[in-house]
């Protein structure tokens, strides 16, 4: 809760510094709203947003609950004019963090903690493959979900990003020599994908996808060098989709992306395999880095498969980490 405070305090501070520089500075102006009115926008915005999250920083939730939606609903509202006017693509930017932020904040204030275990709903929640599944079956499904996911996150989501960054007038120039480096880097990136994929359905009885999460801990492929190979290659394989589209908001979306794996899917994640494999894991998590590939492999081991102490003859499935 602390922390919650701390944040809606710098939030109430940095946007009465905003304000003041809107209406001192042309160029502050200019770049975070366009051609709208500030002093209409600020008859709203000072209350609503400053005054709130000011109120906030003292405890008073009911004002963080207001500062969160007001501030949501002026990052739609601005995104949106952004889209139609091609002005204040900077202010959107701001805005955006700012709702990241405050929304975060309001969890803690709210409810101690961050939610994270919301995030594994629907097709991310834990679910195990089917057991009895043939090896080739899960193959089949993992390719699926490659073309599905990598379209997704690597092509669909990019395309959207670099298009609201070049009308929001937000486009840096890249040198040529970085979109070379970025197909070898994205080639480079998708192979280990594809090898902890392969590895992982082949010999874990399972999917990458939490839905058809694999049954045995895979210790071979790539998972001898890096625990997280997967997640590795996606975070790369996004920064290189950046360096090739020359849009810098697709490799800070990679960034981002990072920090959520890193920071709520991987405690959930870690916490499960502890729990599903025990000393196995635990052992395998000593000697193998999360992020940082090991130069020399640790040796092949069988598939291990947890076994669940009530009823020893069905093996519980648990998924192998990223």
């Amino acid at each position: 809760m602390r922390w919650a405070r701390v944040y809606f305090g710098v939030q109430a501070i940095a946007g009465a510094a905003w304000w003041v520089a809107v209406f001192t500075v042309p160029v502050v102006r200019v770049a975070t709203l366009g051609g709208l009115d500030p002093v209409i926008v600020a008859v709203l915005d000072v209350p609503l947003f400053v005054g709130t999250s000011a109120l906030a920083a003292f405890g008073l939730r009911s004002a963080a609950i207001v500062a969160t939606v007001w501030t949501g609903l002026v990052t739609i509202a601005l995104a949106g004019y952004a889209t139609v006017t091609g002005e204040a693509g900077w202010g959107v930017l701001a805005m955006i963090a700012a709702s990241c932020g405050s929304t975060l904040a309001l969890c803690l204030l709210l409810l101690g903690r961050l939610p994270s275990e919301w995030i594994l709903l629907g097709p991310f929640g834990f679910r195990p493959a089917k057991a009895r599944a043939e090896a080739s079956a899960h193959v089949i499904a993992t390719a699926a979900q490659i073309v599905v996911f990598w379209g997704l996150f690597l092509v669909v989501i990019p395309l959207a990003i670099a298009a609201l960054e070049t009308r929001w007038a937000l486009a840096l120039a890249f040198p040529s020599a970085l979109r070379v480096a970025g197909v070898v880097v994205l080639v480079s990136a998708s192979a280990l994908g594809i090898w902890a994929a392969a590895a992982m359905s082949t010999k874990g009885g399972g999917t990458p996808l939490p839905a058809a999460m694999p049954n045995r801990l895979v210790i071979a492929g790539p998972y001898r060098f890096v625990r997280n190979p997967m997640a590795v290659a996606g975070i790369v394989q996004g920064a290189a989709v950046g360096l090739i589209m020359s849009s810098w908001l697709v490799v800070a979306y990679a960034i981002a992306g990072s920090l959520v794996w890193n920071w709520v899917v991987r405690p959930l994640e870690e916490s499960d395999l502890d729990a599903r494999f025990g000393a196995d894991y635990r052992r395998y998590r000593t000697v193998v880095r999360c992020w940082v590939p090991r130069l020399r492999p640790v040796a092949p081991v069988d598939p291990v498969a947890p076994v669940d102490p009530v009823a020893p003859v069905d093996p519980v499935a648990s998924r192998t980490e990223r």
